[in-house]
């Protein structure tokens, strides 16, 4: 008989300025430093633990992005999957941290590998953090230049109406794009864990 998966939810969280950096918390219980995450509560999506945890664990609001990933693991014999999305913070806390988290810290993206226990999460971060961080900054060197095309196109009026319209043509495709990788990658490790 299979054992009930523990699901759980977190995020790379990273504060943008000259050098972006990545949230590493320190946990109460064990003095480990770990990415914000944590058990979904009963009836909780992914994507909203997910961001009840980043804001709790960081003390930051947070826009969350695109799903990057999950890792899995067992836990007293139970297997135990937790989902990762990236997530953008608000420059200025907004709130104090809960009390299970003893520190908070801001790193460069190396740092932060560094700083973390776990070797999983170590892996994880190195394999999705650089992408996280230079999808980002593609992003916004692409919105730039379809918003300069379309001043020269259609003068001062026109680009106004196009930036918008790009903003959330693309929005709707980065969210089906990331929900499709979601479930996919989901599907193969319940696969897994069901073996």
């Amino acid at each position: 008989m299979a054992r009930k998966i523990i699901q759980a939810a977190g995020g790379i969280v990273v504060l943008n300025g000259a050098r972006p950096l990545i949230a590493v918390v320190q946990r109460t219980k064990d003095e480990l430093w770990v990415l914000p995450r944590g058990k979904l509560k009963v009836n909780e999506s992914a994507i909203a633990g997910a961001r009840r945890e980043a804001v709790e664990e960081t003390g930051h609001r947070v826009k969350v992005r695109e799903f990057l990933g999950a890792i899995t693991y067992r836990v007293r014999g139970r297997p135990k999957i937790v989902q990762f999305w990236h997530m953008q913070a608000a420059v200025n806390p907004s709130r104090d941290v809960m009390k299970d988290i003893m520190a908070v810290e801001w790193l460069p993206l190396r740092a932060a590998v560094r700083r973390l226990s776990y070797p999983l999460e170590k892996l994880f971060l190195r394999s999705v953090g650089r992408n996280a961080l230079r999808r980002k900054h593609r992003l916004r060197r692409k919105q730039r230049s379809q918003h300069g095309r379309a001043a020269k196109a259609r003068g001062h009026k026109a680009r106004v109406s196009h930036a918008g319209t790009s903003r959330r043509a693309h929005k709707r495709a980065g969210r089906s794009t990331a929900h499709t990788r979601q479930s996919t990658i989901l599907q193969r490790v319940f696969r897994q864990l069901s073996r």
